[in-house]
Protein backbone atom coordinates (compact mmCIF):
# COMPACT_ATOMS: atom_id res chain seq x y z
CA UNK A 1 0.00 0.00 0.00
CA UNK A 2 1.20 3.51 -0.80
CA UNK A 3 2.85 5.25 2.19
CA UNK A 4 0.71 7.88 3.88
CA UNK A 5 2.18 11.34 3.36
CA UNK A 6 2.51 13.80 6.21
CA UNK A 7 3.06 17.56 6.24
CA UNK A 8 4.51 19.13 9.39
CA UNK A 9 3.63 22.65 10.52
CA UNK A 10 6.51 23.71 12.79
CA UNK A 11 9.68 21.74 13.42
CA UNK A 12 10.89 22.71 16.87
CA UNK A 13 11.52 20.39 19.80
CA UNK A 14 8.60 18.04 19.15
CA UNK A 15 8.89 18.13 15.35
CA UNK A 16 12.54 17.11 15.43
CA UNK A 17 11.62 14.32 17.85
CA UNK A 18 8.99 13.06 15.39
CA UNK A 19 11.64 12.86 12.66
CA UNK A 20 14.10 11.05 14.91
CA UNK A 21 11.63 8.45 16.21
CA UNK A 22 10.08 7.83 12.78
CA UNK A 23 13.50 7.25 11.28
CA UNK A 24 14.77 5.04 14.09
CA UNK A 25 11.64 2.86 14.33
CA UNK A 26 10.36 3.08 10.77
CA UNK A 27 10.22 -0.69 10.16
CA UNK A 28 8.39 -1.35 13.45
CA UNK A 29 5.95 1.48 12.72
CA UNK A 30 5.30 0.23 9.16
CA UNK A 31 4.54 -3.25 10.45
CA UNK A 32 2.04 -1.85 12.94
CA UNK A 33 0.40 0.67 10.61
CA UNK A 34 0.19 -1.66 7.62
CA UNK A 35 1.78 0.99 5.41
CA UNK A 36 4.66 3.44 5.50
CA UNK A 37 4.38 6.87 7.12
CA UNK A 38 6.52 9.54 5.45
CA UNK A 39 7.01 13.20 6.29
CA UNK A 40 7.37 14.70 2.84
CA UNK A 41 6.82 18.40 3.57
CA UNK A 42 7.71 20.79 6.40
CA UNK A 43 6.69 24.41 6.95
CA UNK A 44 8.75 26.59 9.25
CA UNK A 45 9.73 30.26 9.23
CA UNK A 46 13.36 29.26 9.87
CA UNK A 47 13.85 27.38 6.60
CA UNK A 48 17.56 26.71 7.05
CA UNK A 49 17.15 25.17 10.48
CA UNK A 50 14.19 23.14 9.23
CA UNK A 51 16.30 21.78 6.35
CA UNK A 52 19.04 20.78 8.77
CA UNK A 53 16.54 18.72 10.77
CA UNK A 54 14.46 17.29 7.93
CA UNK A 55 17.36 16.41 5.66
CA UNK A 56 17.33 15.62 1.96
CA UNK A 57 14.17 14.39 0.31
CA UNK A 58 11.81 16.54 2.37
CA UNK A 59 10.38 19.70 0.84
CA UNK A 60 10.80 22.65 3.22
CA UNK A 61 8.68 25.80 2.80
CA UNK A 62 8.05 28.90 4.87
CA UNK A 63 4.32 29.00 4.12
CA UNK A 64 2.11 26.52 6.00
CA UNK A 65 -0.69 26.94 3.48
CA UNK A 66 1.50 25.37 0.79
CA UNK A 67 1.24 22.10 2.74
CA UNK A 68 -2.54 22.39 3.07
CA UNK A 69 -2.85 23.07 -0.67
CA UNK A 70 -0.73 20.06 -1.66
CA UNK A 71 -3.11 17.30 -2.84
CA UNK A 72 -0.54 14.58 -2.03
CA UNK A 73 -0.51 15.39 1.71
CA UNK A 74 -2.86 13.11 3.66
CA UNK A 75 -2.19 14.29 7.23
CA UNK A 76 -1.28 17.74 8.58
CA UNK A 77 0.59 17.75 11.90
CA UNK A 78 0.14 21.07 13.73
CA UNK A 79 2.97 21.83 16.16
CA UNK A 80 2.80 25.63 16.12
CA UNK A 81 0.84 26.14 19.35
CA UNK A 82 -1.41 28.92 20.55
CA UNK A 83 -4.96 29.96 19.61
CA UNK A 84 -4.37 32.23 16.62
CA UNK A 85 -2.83 31.11 13.34
CA UNK A 86 -2.87 27.49 14.52
CA UNK A 87 -6.67 27.53 14.65
CA UNK A 88 -6.94 29.03 11.17
CA UNK A 89 -4.55 26.46 9.69
CA UNK A 90 -6.26 23.51 11.39
CA UNK A 91 -9.66 24.64 10.12
CA UNK A 92 -8.26 25.14 6.62
CA UNK A 93 -6.64 21.70 6.67
CA UNK A 94 -9.97 20.12 7.67
CA UNK A 95 -11.79 22.05 4.94
CA UNK A 96 -9.23 20.71 2.45
CA UNK A 97 -10.06 17.15 3.52
CA UNK A 98 -6.83 16.52 5.45
CA UNK A 99 -6.63 14.56 8.67
CA UNK A 100 -5.04 16.57 11.49
CA UNK A 101 -2.71 15.58 14.32
CA UNK A 102 -2.05 18.23 16.96
CA UNK A 103 -0.25 18.61 20.27
CA UNK A 104 -2.04 21.90 20.92
CA UNK A 105 -4.02 21.54 24.16
CA UNK A 106 -4.83 25.26 24.33
CA UNK A 107 -6.40 25.19 20.89
CA UNK A 108 -8.56 22.15 21.64
CA UNK A 109 -9.61 23.29 25.12
CA UNK A 110 -10.88 26.60 23.75
CA UNK A 111 -11.96 25.77 20.18
CA UNK A 112 -12.32 21.99 20.28
CA UNK A 113 -16.10 21.96 19.84
CA UNK A 114 -15.83 23.92 16.58
CA UNK A 115 -12.86 21.89 15.33
CA UNK A 116 -14.37 18.47 16.05
CA UNK A 117 -17.69 19.47 14.46
CA UNK A 118 -15.90 20.62 11.30
CA UNK A 119 -13.88 17.39 11.17
CA UNK A 120 -16.98 15.21 11.62
CA UNK A 121 -18.81 17.08 8.86
CA UNK A 122 -15.86 16.61 6.50
CA UNK A 123 -15.27 12.96 7.46
CA UNK A 124 -11.68 13.49 8.62
CA UNK A 125 -9.94 12.71 11.91
CA UNK A 126 -8.41 15.08 14.44
CA UNK A 127 -6.02 13.16 16.70
CA UNK A 128 -4.51 14.74 19.79
CA UNK A 129 -2.85 12.19 22.08
CA UNK A 130 0.19 14.48 22.41
CA UNK A 131 -1.95 17.37 23.71
CA UNK A 132 -2.28 15.85 27.21
CA UNK A 133 0.50 14.40 29.37
CA UNK A 134 3.10 14.05 26.61
CA UNK A 135 4.15 10.43 26.20
CA UNK A 136 1.45 8.98 28.50
CA UNK A 137 -1.33 7.44 26.34
CA UNK A 138 -4.08 8.83 28.55
CA UNK A 139 -6.38 9.97 25.72
CA UNK A 140 -6.49 6.47 24.21
CA UNK A 141 -7.00 4.95 27.67
CA UNK A 142 -9.98 7.22 28.40
CA UNK A 143 -11.48 7.07 24.93
CA UNK A 144 -10.98 3.38 24.18
CA UNK A 145 -9.44 1.29 26.97
CA UNK A 146 -11.99 2.39 29.57
CA UNK A 147 -14.96 2.64 27.23
CA UNK A 148 -16.98 0.05 29.22
CA UNK A 149 -16.78 2.21 32.34
CA UNK A 150 -18.84 4.98 33.78
CA UNK A 151 -15.94 7.25 34.74
CA UNK A 152 -16.46 8.64 38.25
CA UNK A 153 -13.47 10.94 38.57
CA UNK A 154 -9.94 11.62 37.45
CA UNK A 155 -7.12 13.62 38.96
CA UNK A 156 -3.79 14.37 37.36
CA UNK A 157 -0.38 15.91 37.82
CA UNK A 158 -0.33 17.17 34.25
CA UNK A 159 2.18 20.02 34.34
CA UNK A 160 5.81 19.06 34.84
CA UNK A 161 7.02 22.59 35.59
CA UNK A 162 4.81 23.03 38.63
CA UNK A 163 5.47 19.51 39.86
CA UNK A 164 9.21 20.16 39.65
CA UNK A 165 8.82 23.40 41.61
CA UNK A 166 6.73 21.72 44.33
CA UNK A 167 9.27 18.89 44.57
CA UNK A 168 12.05 21.44 45.03
CA UNK A 169 10.07 23.29 47.70
CA UNK A 170 9.55 20.04 49.62
CA UNK A 171 13.03 18.57 49.21
CA UNK A 172 15.02 21.75 49.81
CA UNK A 173 12.66 23.81 51.99
CA UNK A 174 12.60 26.59 49.38
CA UNK A 175 9.96 29.26 49.01
CA UNK A 176 8.15 29.45 45.68
CA UNK A 177 10.30 32.23 44.19
CA UNK A 178 13.57 30.42 44.81
CA UNK A 179 12.19 27.13 43.47
CA UNK A 180 10.95 28.89 40.32
CA UNK A 181 14.41 30.35 39.72
CA UNK A 182 15.88 26.85 40.04
CA UNK A 183 13.35 25.53 37.52
CA UNK A 184 14.19 28.30 35.05
CA UNK A 185 17.94 27.80 35.45
CA UNK A 186 17.58 24.06 34.78
CA UNK A 187 15.27 24.52 31.80
CA UNK A 188 12.10 23.16 33.43
CA UNK A 189 10.36 26.54 33.34
CA UNK A 190 10.07 29.11 30.56
CA UNK A 191 11.35 32.66 30.93
CA UNK A 192 7.65 33.60 31.18
CA UNK A 193 6.17 30.67 33.16
CA UNK A 194 2.72 32.23 33.66
CA UNK A 195 0.68 29.54 31.86
CA UNK A 196 2.34 26.85 33.95
CA UNK A 197 2.52 28.37 37.43
CA UNK A 198 -0.97 29.91 37.26
CA UNK A 199 -2.51 26.54 36.35
CA UNK A 200 -3.73 27.48 32.86
CA UNK A 201 -1.78 24.75 31.06
CA UNK A 202 -3.14 22.09 33.42
CA UNK A 203 -6.66 23.50 33.00
CA UNK A 204 -6.45 23.13 29.22
CA UNK A 205 -5.50 19.47 29.64
CA UNK A 206 -8.07 18.54 32.27
CA UNK A 207 -10.78 20.26 30.19
CA UNK A 208 -10.03 17.88 27.32
CA UNK A 209 -9.94 14.83 29.61
CA UNK A 210 -13.20 15.86 31.28
CA UNK A 211 -14.98 16.04 27.93
CA UNK A 212 -13.80 12.54 27.01
CA UNK A 213 -14.53 11.09 30.45
CA UNK A 214 -18.11 12.37 30.71
CA UNK A 215 -19.23 12.91 27.12
CA UNK A 216 -19.64 16.68 27.34
CA UNK A 217 -18.34 19.47 25.06
CA UNK A 218 -15.01 21.09 25.94
CA UNK A 219 -15.80 24.01 28.26
CA UNK A 220 -12.53 25.60 29.33
CA UNK A 221 -14.24 28.87 30.21
CA UNK A 222 -16.09 27.09 33.05
CA UNK A 223 -12.98 25.58 34.67
CA UNK A 224 -11.84 26.87 38.05
CA UNK A 225 -8.11 27.69 37.78
CA UNK A 226 -5.71 28.42 40.64
CA UNK A 227 -1.93 28.17 40.45
CA UNK A 228 0.88 27.64 42.94
CA UNK A 229 2.27 31.16 43.30
CA UNK A 230 0.79 31.71 46.76
CA UNK A 231 2.13 28.50 48.31
CA UNK A 232 4.65 28.94 51.12
CA UNK A 233 7.39 26.60 52.29
CA UNK A 234 5.60 26.49 55.66
CA UNK A 235 2.52 24.91 54.06
CA UNK A 236 4.64 22.22 52.37
CA UNK A 237 6.24 21.48 55.77
CA UNK A 238 3.00 21.42 57.74
CA UNK A 239 1.36 19.18 55.14
CA UNK A 240 4.22 16.68 55.54
CA UNK A 241 3.76 16.68 59.30
CA UNK A 242 0.09 15.86 58.82
CA UNK A 243 0.83 13.00 56.40
CA UNK A 244 0.16 14.82 53.12
CA UNK A 245 2.00 16.22 50.13
CA UNK A 246 0.92 19.22 48.08
CA UNK A 247 0.46 18.74 44.35
CA UNK A 248 -1.08 20.91 41.65
CA UNK A 249 -3.93 18.69 40.43
CA UNK A 250 -6.30 18.88 37.52
CA UNK A 251 -9.51 17.32 38.85
CA UNK A 252 -12.81 16.46 37.21
CA UNK A 253 -15.57 14.53 38.98
CA UNK A 254 -19.06 13.33 38.20
CA UNK A 255 -21.53 14.27 40.97
CA UNK A 256 -25.29 14.04 41.37
CA UNK A 257 -25.65 17.71 40.39
CA UNK A 258 -23.04 18.01 37.64
CA UNK A 259 -19.36 17.88 36.76
CA UNK A 260 -16.55 19.42 38.77
CA UNK A 261 -13.79 20.90 36.60
CA UNK A 262 -10.95 22.47 38.56
CA UNK A 263 -7.20 23.01 38.86
CA UNK A 264 -5.60 24.00 42.15
CA UNK A 265 -2.99 22.93 44.71
CA UNK A 266 -4.24 19.97 46.73
CA UNK A 267 -3.15 18.05 49.80
CA UNK A 268 -2.89 14.38 48.85
CA UNK A 269 -2.19 11.62 51.42
CA UNK A 270 1.51 10.77 51.17
CA UNK A 271 0.68 7.05 50.90
CA UNK A 272 -1.07 7.57 47.54
CA UNK A 273 1.07 6.66 44.54
CA UNK A 274 0.33 9.98 42.84
CA UNK A 275 1.64 11.86 45.90
CA UNK A 276 5.05 10.30 45.22
CA UNK A 277 5.31 11.51 41.62
CA UNK A 278 8.29 13.86 41.76
CA UNK A 279 10.23 16.20 39.52
CA UNK A 280 8.89 16.93 36.05
CA UNK A 281 6.99 13.64 35.74
CA UNK A 282 3.25 13.44 35.07
CA UNK A 283 0.60 11.04 36.38
CA UNK A 284 -3.16 10.65 35.99
CA UNK A 285 -5.45 8.62 38.27
CA UNK A 286 -8.76 7.52 36.75
CA UNK A 287 -11.62 5.89 38.65
CA UNK A 288 -14.23 3.89 36.73
CA UNK A 289 -17.14 1.91 38.10
CA UNK A 290 -16.02 -1.40 36.58
CA UNK A 291 -12.23 -1.19 36.60
CA UNK A 292 -11.78 0.70 39.87
CA UNK A 293 -8.81 3.03 40.15
CA UNK A 294 -6.06 3.03 37.50
CA UNK A 295 -2.82 5.05 37.35
CA UNK A 296 -0.98 6.32 34.25
CA UNK A 297 2.57 7.60 34.79
CA UNK A 298 5.39 8.88 32.61
CA UNK A 299 7.08 11.85 30.98
CA UNK A 300 4.63 14.64 30.28
CA UNK A 301 6.84 16.63 27.93
CA UNK A 302 10.06 16.50 25.95
CA UNK A 303 11.02 15.89 22.36
CA UNK A 304 10.73 12.11 22.02
CA UNK A 305 8.04 11.37 24.66
CA UNK A 306 5.70 13.83 22.90
CA UNK A 307 6.82 12.53 19.49
CA UNK A 308 5.81 9.05 20.69
CA UNK A 309 2.22 10.30 21.08
CA UNK A 310 2.25 12.16 17.73
CA UNK A 311 3.42 9.06 15.88
CA UNK A 312 0.84 6.87 17.65
CA UNK A 313 -1.80 9.23 16.23
CA UNK A 314 -0.25 8.96 12.77
CA UNK A 315 -0.41 5.15 13.01
CA UNK A 316 -4.07 5.28 14.08
CA UNK A 317 -4.94 7.46 11.11
CA UNK A 318 -2.94 5.26 8.72
CA UNK A 319 -4.95 2.25 9.93
CA UNK A 320 -8.34 3.97 9.72
CA UNK A 321 -7.86 6.26 6.70
CA UNK A 322 -10.08 4.13 4.46
CA UNK A 323 -12.64 3.24 7.16
CA UNK A 324 -16.20 4.54 7.10
CA UNK A 325 -16.02 7.80 9.11
CA UNK A 326 -19.14 6.78 11.06
CA UNK A 327 -17.34 3.69 12.36
CA UNK A 328 -14.24 5.46 13.66
CA UNK A 329 -13.74 6.18 17.35
CA UNK A 330 -15.44 9.55 18.06
CA UNK A 331 -13.10 12.43 18.87
CA UNK A 332 -14.47 12.76 22.42
CA UNK A 333 -15.33 9.05 22.88
CA UNK A 334 -19.11 9.61 22.75
CA UNK A 335 -21.15 9.95 19.57
CA UNK A 336 -21.12 13.66 18.61
CA UNK A 337 -24.90 14.13 18.58
CA UNK A 338 -25.06 13.16 22.29
CA UNK A 339 -22.60 15.77 23.57
CA UNK A 340 -24.71 18.91 23.56
CA UNK A 341 -27.62 17.29 25.39
CA UNK A 342 -25.25 16.10 28.10
CA UNK A 343 -24.65 19.73 29.09
CA UNK A 344 -28.17 19.80 30.56
CA UNK A 345 -27.79 16.61 32.62
CA UNK A 346 -24.09 17.16 33.46
CA UNK A 347 -23.51 20.92 33.74
CA UNK A 348 -20.08 22.12 34.88
CA UNK A 349 -20.57 23.26 38.48
CA UNK A 350 -19.46 26.67 39.72
CA UNK A 351 -16.64 26.37 42.25
CA UNK A 352 -18.89 27.57 45.06
CA UNK A 353 -20.94 24.37 44.69
CA UNK A 354 -17.97 21.99 44.81
CA UNK A 355 -17.77 19.81 47.93
CA UNK A 356 -14.32 18.90 49.24
CA UNK A 357 -12.26 19.09 52.42
CA UNK A 358 -9.72 21.74 53.38
CA UNK A 359 -6.39 22.64 54.94
CA UNK A 360 -6.47 26.05 56.65
CA UNK A 361 -3.48 27.92 58.06
CA UNK A 362 -4.19 30.90 60.27
CA UNK A 363 -1.49 33.21 61.65
CA UNK A 364 -3.05 34.23 64.97
CA UNK A 365 -2.20 36.13 68.13
CA UNK A 366 -0.81 33.81 70.79
CA UNK A 367 -3.44 34.46 73.42
CA UNK A 368 -6.28 32.71 75.19
CA UNK A 369 -9.62 32.30 73.47
CA UNK A 370 -8.41 32.48 69.85
CA UNK A 371 -8.92 28.79 69.15
CA UNK A 372 -12.42 28.83 70.63
CA UNK A 373 -13.49 31.72 68.38
CA UNK A 374 -12.13 30.05 65.26
CA UNK A 375 -13.67 26.65 65.97
CA UNK A 376 -16.92 28.38 66.96
CA UNK A 377 -17.19 29.97 63.50
CA UNK A 378 -16.56 26.62 61.84
CA UNK A 379 -19.10 24.85 64.06
CA UNK A 380 -21.77 27.47 63.37
CA UNK A 381 -21.18 26.98 59.62
CA UNK A 382 -21.57 23.22 60.03
CA UNK A 383 -17.93 22.54 59.15
CA UNK A 384 -16.46 19.70 61.21
CA UNK A 385 -12.76 19.54 62.06
CA UNK A 386 -10.77 16.43 61.13
CA UNK A 387 -7.39 17.38 62.66
CA UNK A 388 -5.65 20.37 64.19
CA UNK A 389 -2.05 21.42 64.66
CA UNK A 390 -0.88 24.42 66.69
CA UNK A 391 2.74 25.47 66.54
CA UNK A 392 4.60 26.87 69.51
CA UNK A 393 4.96 30.64 69.21
CA UNK A 394 8.76 30.53 69.22
CA UNK A 395 8.71 28.10 66.27
CA UNK A 396 6.85 30.67 64.17
CA UNK A 397 8.23 34.04 65.17
CA UNK A 398 11.24 33.22 67.32
CA UNK A 399 11.71 33.48 71.07
CA UNK A 400 9.22 35.81 72.69
CA UNK A 401 6.92 35.82 69.65
CA UNK A 402 3.31 36.83 70.28
CA UNK A 403 1.90 35.03 67.23
CA UNK A 404 1.55 31.43 66.13
CA UNK A 405 0.24 29.26 63.31
CA UNK A 406 -2.98 27.32 63.69
CA UNK A 407 -3.44 24.54 61.12
CA UNK A 408 -6.85 22.94 60.66
CA UNK A 409 -7.96 20.04 58.47
CA UNK A 410 -11.70 19.86 57.86
CA UNK A 411 -14.13 17.21 56.71
CA UNK A 412 -16.03 17.71 53.45
CA UNK A 413 -17.97 20.91 53.06
CA UNK A 414 -19.29 23.08 50.27
CA UNK A 415 -16.83 25.64 48.91
CA UNK A 416 -19.33 28.49 49.25
CA UNK A 417 -19.84 27.61 52.91
CA UNK A 418 -16.09 27.60 53.47
CA UNK A 419 -15.76 30.97 51.73
CA UNK A 420 -18.23 32.50 54.18
CA UNK A 421 -16.49 30.94 57.20
CA UNK A 422 -13.06 32.16 56.05
CA UNK A 423 -14.43 35.67 55.61
CA UNK A 424 -15.72 35.60 59.21
CA UNK A 425 -12.45 34.21 60.60
CA UNK A 426 -10.47 36.78 58.64
CA UNK A 427 -12.47 39.50 60.34
CA UNK A 428 -11.31 38.45 63.81
CA UNK A 429 -8.81 40.96 65.27
CA UNK A 430 -6.68 38.04 66.49
CA UNK A 431 -6.17 36.71 62.92
CA UNK A 432 -3.05 38.59 61.84
CA UNK A 433 -2.55 37.64 58.18
CA UNK A 434 -4.53 36.41 55.17
CA UNK A 435 -5.76 32.87 55.81
CA UNK A 436 -4.21 30.17 53.62
CA UNK A 437 -6.74 27.71 52.22
CA UNK A 438 -5.67 24.59 50.29
CA UNK A 439 -8.16 21.96 49.23
CA UNK A 440 -7.61 18.36 50.34
CA UNK A 441 -8.24 15.36 48.08
CA UNK A 442 -8.17 11.84 49.54
CA UNK A 443 -8.43 10.18 46.08
CA UNK A 444 -9.76 6.94 47.51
Amino acid sequence: MKPIQVGLLGIGTVGSGVFNVLQRNQEEIRRRAGRGIEITMVADLDVERARSVAGAGVQVVNNARAIIANPDIDIVVELIGGYGIARQLVMEAIAAGKHVVTANKALLAVHGTEIFAAASAKGVMVAFEAAVAGGIPIIKALREGLTANRIQWLAGIINGTTNFILSEMRDKGLDFGAALQDAQRLGYAEADPTFDIEGVDAAHKVTIMSAIAFGIPVQFEKAYVEGITQLAAADIRYAEQLGYRIKLLGITKRTASGVELRVHPSLVPSKRLIANVEGAMNAVVVNGDAVGTTLYYGKGAGSEPTASAVIADLVDIARLDTADPHHRVPHLAFQPHTLQGAMDTLPVLPMADVVTSYYLRLRVADQAGVLAKVTGILATAGISVDAMLQREADEVGGEGSMQTDLIILTHDTREGTMNDAIAQMQGLPTVLAPITRIRKEELN
